[in-house]
This record gives structure tokens, C-alpha cells and sequence, in this order.
């Protein structure tokens, strides 16, 4: 039964992420957390505009949404090259997410925001149909049989990203963990939103090139080799 009650929800979903801090912060990251991150951060407990894109400080054409950004690699990557998208990035590492702040006091970025806690919050924010192209790379796996519970995609979250990738978005997804990864492709399939990027199924063991390496991704290839996957919504 679904529930509105967030202290309800909160007591019954599963955290599908780790640790939250990693080693004491330097004085730098501590500051950026205490005085960049709050200026940043949006506010979910009022309504979201209706146009999405006005949550940003400067003019961008569409709204990017990547989900678990770790260090904030790619994101900062995107955000470079990409001068007309706005992104949300959902992170719950605190450690990742000073890391990305000081990638974007460096870079002087304006066309970022950043939730330091669970991306399920602000897929539940987001208007409908508001995210031109949406990203989860390389999440925790919880690759033992007991932990499977925890993945974050699941069956709810393809639904909830159905809900706010706009006609036309698209949806990307790597994991070095092929379990997972043919978890997703099922569950992403099945919903009925989104068409897999056939033209590219040869190609799900090759890295485009707009998709920048993460650090994680840069673990991964030392064992594993990782999937990457993609669809388009209908």
C-alpha cells in the first residue's frame, strides 16, 4: 500500500547506500559543506516550480538528473561541456559530496544543485515529465544474495523515473555487477516507458564518448568488466 506519511516511508524503505562519511574532511571541504552546500541544495520541502529550469541561478534549457555521482566525476564533466543543461546531482556520501563542491567552486559552475541525502526524495519532488536525461552509474551493488534487497533500481524506481524523464529523455545505467545490470535491463524493459537502445546493444561493453570515466568505473576495470546501458522514453 502506497503512503504519503514520509516519518512511515522512511521507517519502511531500505537504505540502498553505504556509509554516509568517510575520513575527517579537510578544512576547505568542511567549509564548502557548511557554506556552498546549503546554497545549493534544493529545497524539497517546498513545492518544485512547474518549470523545472528556474531552479537555477542562470538560464539552461532542460534539467539533467544523475543519481549517486560519487565524486562527482561525470557530473562536473557534464556540467562542463554541456553549458545548457541544469543538473541534480543525489548524493548521500558526504565525502563525495564535498569533493564535487570543490569541482564546482573551481570551475565556477552555476547550473548545479546537489541533495546530499536519498535520490528517491527528489524523484518524488520533481515535477512530471521535467528531466531531459537522467544517470545512475555504477551503484552499490550489494552483490550477496541477502543484500539484493537493498539494490536502488527496482521496479518503484523505474516507475518513478517513468514519471519524470520527459517524452524523448533518455536513461543511463553502468555496473560492473552483471547480475545487477540484467536486473536492470529486466526491470527497465518490463515497465513499458522506455526503449533499450538497440542500435547500441553490440556496443553495452563500450564506454561512449560522453560518457566520461568515474573513479569507481577506473576500479572496475582492473576486474570487471563493466555494462553500460541506455533507453530512450517513449
Amino acid at each position: 500500500m502506497m503512503t504519503d506519511d514520509p516519518d512511515r516511508l522512511e521507517a519502511t524503505r531500505l537504505r540502498s547506500y553505504g556509509r554516509r562519511k568517510g575520513k575527517r574532511l579537510s578544512p576547505r571541504k568542511e567549509h564548502l559543506v557548511a557554506e556552498l552546500l546549503p546554497r545549493l541544495r534544493p529545497d524539497l520541502t517546498q513545492p518544485p516550480p512547474s518549470d523545472p529550469t528556474a531552479l537555477f541561478p542562470v538560464p539552461v534549457r532542460e534539467v539533467w538528473l544523475e543519481i549517486g555521482f560519487g565524486s562527482g566525476e561525470h557530473l562536473l564533466w557534464q556540467a562542463e561541456h554541456h553549458p545548457g543543461a541544469g543538473i541534480i546531482g543525489c548524493e548521500p556520501y558526504i565525502n563525495g559530496v564535498a569533493a564535487a563542491l570543490g569541482g564546482i567552486e573551481d570551475r565556477g559552475l552555476q547550473r548545479v544543485l546537489l541533495h546530499d541525502d536519498d535520490a528517491r526524495d527528489v524523484l518524488a519532488w520533481l515535477p512530471q515529465s521535467s528531466i531531459a536525461r537522467a544517470f545512475i552509474l555504477f551503484p552499490d551493488p550489494w552483490p550477496k544474495k541477502r543484500q539484493q534487497k537493498r539494490r536502488l533500481v527496482t521496479p518503484e524506481m523505474v516507475q518513478a523515473l517513468a514519471r519524470v524523464v520527459r517524452p524523448g529523455g533518455t536513461l543511463r545505467f553502468a555496473s560492473d555487477d552483471t547480475d545487477y545490470a540484467g536486473q536492470v535491463l529486466y526491470a527497465v524493459n518490463q515497465n513499458g516507458a522506455f526503449a533499450w537502445c538497440a542500435e547500441k546493444a553490440d556496443h553495452w561493453r563500450e564506454r561512449p564518448d560522453d560518457w566520461p570515466q568515474t573513479r569507481y568505473e577506473g576500479k572496475a576495470l582492473s576486474g570487471r568488466k563493466p555494462v553500460y546501458l541506455e533507453w530512450r522514453r517513449l
